[in-house]
């Protein structure tokens, strides 16, 4: 009876290993290929401001270089703390159309997110 409760305490110890391990892999590809955090800066477009000022929304064009397409980020910024949060990711796009559709609705590139709590990754989306 023993040997056979060594055995399960040995193979629960394999057992959580292995999800460990595989989960600390995901995680990383998660953080490394799909965490809006680590987008590159880009170089401003253009940025608009919500109508009752609580918002700013800028937009960045990203080059990924000679073998890819421009992207556009866009970034919210709460005006009354400075505090900024990526919330628009396009790739194949060069442009930004920002329009307001009220306080806290914003429209970009035919995109409407409702802030700050919405985001759009187009990495995210079924025809990618």
């Amino acid at each position: 009876m023993k040997k056979l409760t060594t055995f399960k305490k040995v193979m629960l110890g394999l057992l959580t290993g292995m999800l460990v391990l595989v989960g600390g892999f995901a995680f990383l590809i998660y953080w490394l290929f799909y965490d809006m955090d680590r987008l590159p800066q880009g170089e401003f477009i253009t940025e608009e401001t919500s109508p009752d000022g609580t918002y700013t929304v800028k937009a960045y064009r990203t080059n990924g270089g000679a073998t890819t397409a421009y992207a556009v980020r866009g970034e919210l910024v709460t005006n009354n703390s400075g505090k900024t949060k990526n919330i628009y990711w396009q790739y194949r796009k060069d442009a930004a159309e920002i329009t307001w559709q009220d306080e806290d609705t914003v429209m970009i590139n035919g995109i409407e997110l409702d802030v700050p709590g919405e985001r759009y990754d187009y990495r995210k989306e079924g025809d990618g």
